[in-house]
């Protein structure tokens, strides 16, 4: 049988069992199982049994429940609230004015999140009523929060980072510091847009902030100094070799833990809550990832990954239009699968692919994550779009449409990676992380 044949029977026994409503990892574990049986003679319980254990048994996967347990113990304090203070004295005389603390405000959350809703969540219970108070114009508000909020799945601690070096067997820390650089670009990219919008629109008319002064400006920032030292904890353990991932992540949960009791935030309802919400979080992702690894190895045994490698080979695409061709694969499939869905149901095939190709998986992960992001925000399943609506109660489509410019600006980062490959793997060449995690 051919491989397109097969893909056509995968795919409509993965679309057959999703459209049903069944979960993904459950979908994927499905569709894995009936490959095995058809088209192979391995015993396929036996095979799937071990898969799963050590897809659910990985070291480096710790990380995961860890970094997620930080972002719900956070979600839980008053850190937007101090964040906005600290951040809307320095900011509100920059060319956009306080517009500027969604983005600066999501780019300094997710540094401790590493989840895109839980960024746009807290950033945007204190920053939208604030800018609509000052009359900031909404679909600028709207479009900068649901873009901005797509840095927790590039700035570390990424969980999109982590599902994918976990699929790939490829170090987290390495992955971590690859994303640092590129995030930021790409924050300064949605600062520079804001920017612009106010100097050319005339729908751009706030309420203009009082000034103050020098010395209390620095006054308000001391409410930055706990996130600041808890992002220095987290990445610079990382960053100096001190620790791996996973146990940069307990010390970013210890950290929080301080910082919400510090707040008096911390009860135990809140501790309950958080370790709740964190636990099904994982507990989905873990699912997600064992159906992935079995599928892996389903379509490993059927010699789909191997004979598409081979078939791109023929088609004899430069690295540039694979890196296209790949883009665009991405944004549609994104329509329909949350980001982490996306990377680990795919990269069975397309890791043969990009390393036939020569492209450094280091490099490729934030390649990939730039797209993923990409499909935070675009219907019908674009996750930001939902989060938002749930906050604001707009209609989807108004919430697409301010996030369009978002959209665009990181297809431009896509173009800007690939012209500048250094800005993703020039840190993890010259960082001191720990071996394996």
């Amino acid at each position: 049988m051919g491989e397109f044949q097969l893909i056509g029977i995968f795919l409509f026994i993965l679309f057959l069992l999703l459209g049903t409503g069944v979960w993904v990892g459950l979908a994927l574990l499905g569709v894995a199982f009936v490959g095995m049986e058809m088209f192979t003679s391995r015993p396929v319980g036996d095979v799937m049994i071990t898969t799963i254990w050590s897809a659910s048994s990985s070291w480096t996967l710790t990380a995961l429940p860890l970094f997620i347990w930080m972002g719900e113990i956070l979600h839980r304090t008053r850190l937007s609230e101090d964040m906005f203070r600290g951040l809307s004295p320095w900011l509100g005389r920059l060319p956009g004015g306080l517009i500027h603390t969604n983005i600066v405000g999501c780019t300094v959350f997710a540094a401790v999140s590493g989840s895109s809703a839980a960024t746009l969540t807290t950033v945007g219970k204190m920053s939208i009523p604030e800018l609509r108070k000052r009359d900031y114009p909404e679909q600028l508000i709207i479009g900068t929060l649901t873009g901005a909020a797509t840095l927790g799945l590039m700035i570390p601690p990424s969980l999109t980072l982590i599902v994918y070096g976990v699929t790939i067997n490829e170090s987290i820390s390495k992955l971590f510091m690859a994303g640092i650089l590129p995030g930021l670009v790409l924050a300064s990219m949605f600062m520079g847009y804001v920017a612009i919008y106010s100097q050319v629109s005339k729908k751009f008319n706030p309420t203009p902030e009082p000034r103050m002064t020098f010395a209390e400006k620095v006054a308000n920032s001391k409410f930055l100094i706990p996130v600041i030292c808890l992002i220095l904890v987290v990445i610079g353990s990382m960053y100096l070799g001190y620790a791996t991932a996973t146990e940069a992540a307990a010390f970013g949960v210890i950290g929080s833990l301080i910082l919400a009791a510090g707040q008096r935030s911390l009860t135990w309802s809140t501790f309950t809550e958080s370790l709740m919400g964190a636990t099904r979080t994982s507990a989905m992702i873990a699912l997600i990832l064992a159906g992935a690894a079995f599928l892996s190895l389903s379509m490993g045994f059927t010699g789909l990954p191997r004979a598409l490698a081979e078939w791109i080979a023929v088609l004899e695409l430069s690295r540039f239009e694979l890196l296209m061709v790949l883009m665009v694969f991405y944004i549609v499939i994104g329509c329909f699968l949350d980001g982490i869905s996306s990377v680990v149901l795919t990269m069975a095939v397309v890791e043969p692919m990009i390393r036939a190709a020569g492209i450094d998986v280091i490099w490729f992960g934030i390649f990939i994550v730039v797209v993923v992001e990409m499909a935070q925000i675009t219907p019908p399943i674009g996750f930001n779009l939902f989060v938002m609506q749930g906050m604001t109660r707009h209609e989807m489509n108004y919430i697409a449409r301010a996030a369009i410019p978002m959209f665009l600006i990181m297809v431009v980062m896509v173009f800007v990676l690939i012209a500048f490959p250094d800005l993703a793997v020039w840190l993890p060449e010259n960082m001191r992380a720990q071996p394996g995690g």
